[in-house]
């Protein structure tokens, strides 16, 4: 068997001779198997142990367990111990949810105390092909049929390596490899009951899978990995596009099928699968918006992507200064000296026929000014499409009213005709934002 997981680690790269690993050690057989591998390989290592503190006599005999194979191995051991129930209540989550954050949050820091480069887990093949199922049965794209992978991250966190040189074995070869050697380990009884999902995949789905083909768990296993490998392809055109915020649809026809890689773009922005296909099948400018607060729009044959529209407070402009417009930018007003601007981002109009005080909104529905230039109305809603704007430009353009109700200045696009320097003008009133940050927080 030793020979199969050495030819794993050396596959994917798992570890590094010179390292210290963390071993997490329950006392079953798959982890006891991958203790004593990784003591007889060379391997510096460490064993840190859990006591969720969940099944009461049975709990406390794993840890003595544990602490009696570590001291005879001469491997320096590591314990938390957790109160499971009250952690899993005053998080609203479920008691395996519990243990499982209180245990990969516990052996990250532990990581970091004792400098180790990775936490070896004692996964194996069945574990991954129970998963396969697992996934299969509640529904999932791609990722979730390739299994449970040789190398991951925790929760995101790419410091938090984990390392599964087990998974090219499977239990029977686990058990009858300690059954050779005389190593003893404890049974965790809650695993023989069929009362959760895995569990009866394991104790039913599959016996019943090998009764059809007893090479059942090998097969899904090899499809898994080619998956796995399809995966990784898939991963490198996606990764072309994730930095940005747009999406040009076209520019996928070239794959021959853009679903899945609009699907990947947007779970970075915290759209679901069902979402996705509603984003797909909607009309031009439809916006849908995801829990992680932000909102993506069809605009033609693009996607959209930005975080969702914060509320904005009207901002008052009493007289000449520096003012800052909540989550959009800074107005500087000032008088200056004679002259017509055609800088976007800074606008002159006459001062003598500017009121104060002056107002900084976004555009409302019905705004209208007279564009400088013209000489009948034109409704704003009508000169941003003009412009070819998006839903999300015209939705956060802000606007300059004066006391009067006049809309001064349309901020980077127009200003009003009634305000408009002429020969008669003495004295301009300079309205400028600051480039660095207008449009900068959106």
């Amino acid at each position: 068997m030793w020979s199969k997981v050495d030819r794993y680690i050396k596959k994917y790269k798992l570890l590094n001779a010179n390292e210290l690993y963390l071993v997490a050690l329950s006392g079953g057989a798959d982890s006891v198997a991958l203790l004593l591998y990784l003591h007889e390989a060379g391997c510096r290592v460490h064993a840190a142990h859990c006591n969720f503190c969940l099944r009461g006599d049975e709990s406390e005999r794993d840890e003595m367990f544990c602490e009696s194979l570590c001291r005879r191995l001469g491997i320096e051991m590591h314990r938390a111990h957790f109160d499971t129930r009250a952690y899993a209540e005053l998080h609203k989550v479920s008691i395996e949810m519990a243990a499982r954050e209180l245990r990969y949050k516990w052996f990250e820091q532990l990581r970091e105390d004792v400098g180790a480069a990775g936490i070896c887990v004692a996964h194996h093949r069945d574990d991954s092909v129970e998963t396969v199922l697992l996934n299969l049965v509640r529904g999932t794209g791609l990722r979730g049929l390739t299994g449970i992978q040789p190398l991951t991250s925790q929760g995101g966190c790419p410091r938090v390596r984990l390392v599964r040189p087990l998974l090219c074995v499977s239990r029977a070869e686990i058990e009858d490899f300690l059954a050779k050697r005389g190593q003893k380990y404890v049974t965790d009884s809650t695993n023989l009951k069929a009362d959760v999902m895995r569990n009866k995949i394991r104790l039913q789905v599959l016996p019943m899978l090998r009764e059809l083909n007893p090479a059942v768990s090998e097969n899904i296993q090899r499809t898994a990995e080619n998956l796995a490998e399809a995966q990784t392809v898939l991963d490198a055109v996606v990764d072309k596009y994730k930095d940005s915020n747009v999406l040009e649809l076209s520019e996928l026809e070239k794959y021959g099928s853009s679903e899945y890689i609009i699907f990947e773009w947007l779970k970075n922005y915290g759209f679901n699968g069902s979402q996705t296909l509603q984003i797909m099948e909607a009309e031009s400018g439809a916006v849908f918006t995801s829990g992680m607060g932000y909102d993506v729009l069809k605009d033609r044959r693009r996607l959209i992507v930005e975080p969702t529209l914060k509320p904005q407070k009207v901002a008052v402009i009493p007289e000449e200064g520096a003012y800052i417009i909540e989550n959009s930018g800074r107005l500087l007003v000032k008088r200056a000296s004679l002259f017509v601007s055609k800088a976007p981002l800074l606008a002159t109009v006459d001062a003598e026929k500017v009121v104060f005080p002056l107002t900084v909104r976004r555009v409302e529905e019905g705004d209208w000014m007279i564009p400088c230039g013209m000489k009948g109305r034109k409704l704003l809603s009508n000169l941003m499409t003009d412009r070819k704007m998006t839903l999300f430009e015209k939705r956060r353009q802000l606007v300059v009213v004066d006391d009067q109700g006049v809309i001064v200045w349309v901020v980077g696009l127009r200003t009003d005709a009634r305000v408009a320097v002429s020969d008669d003008t003495n004295e301009v009133l300079e309205l400028r934002f600051d480039k660095q940050i207008f449009g900068g927080d959106k």
